[in-house]
């Protein structure tokens, strides 16, 4: 077993470590904070993610089979009228997930 000196040693460097490691992020980042690059980008990333996401949801539907549109954009415009409504965008998306659900899995099931 080892003595307790180096037990005591083991768990100072482990801690040490750890604190460390816990506070390099933000140590890093603070100066990004005051950052023009990182102001504009916050303003506009959340708009550009969204339209990404709007691209890759709806990039499969099958155009020339209209039954099959009803679902998709009924839930869209579930989502986007809950957020006009509301701003809430945990609200805009539990909405249109739950109208899309209910609409693919009671209405138009094969």
């Amino acid at each position: 077993m080892p003595d307790t000196g180096y037990l005591l040693a083991a768990v100072a460097v482990s801690a040490a470590v750890t604190w460390g490691l816990r506070a390099l992020p933000f140590t890093v980042l603070a100066p990004l904070r005051a950052s023009r690059t990182v102001s504009y980008l916050a303003t506009r990333l959340p708009a550009g993610v969204m339209v990404i996401l709007l691209a890759y949801c709806l990039r499969g539907l099958p155009l020339t089979d209209p039954a099959h549109l009803i679902a998709p954009l009924t839930a869209l415009a579930v989502t986007v009228g809950l957020h006009q409504w509301r701003r809430n965008a945990l609200l805009s998306i539990l909405g249109g997930t739950t109208v899309n659900v209910i609409l693919v899995s009671t209405l138009f099931t094969h």
